[in-house]
């Protein structure tokens, strides 16, 4: 029986800090925008280049092309 208060006491303390965290984010202006997150899934991603990708690509393509020669 006795173990019963001690999850009655937890779940209240995990219960309020999940309740400070809520109150914190809306303070905050966590959940401000809502108007933008209906259109975003309209536009286009824009493509992501790597940096280091495309160098290190080319530089395998001319190390493979001066094998062959």
């Amino acid at each position: 029986m006795n173990i019963f208060y001690l999850l009655i006491g937890a779940s209240l303390l995990a219960a309020l800090i999940f309740l400070a965290a809520f109150i914190w984010a809306v303070r905050t202006g966590q959940f401000d925008d809502n108007e933008t997150p209906p259109y975003r899934m309209l536009f286009d991603d824009e493509p992501v280049e790597e940096e280091n990708g495309n160098k290190e690509t080319e530089r395998l393509r001319d190390e493979e092309t001066e094998r062959h020669k």
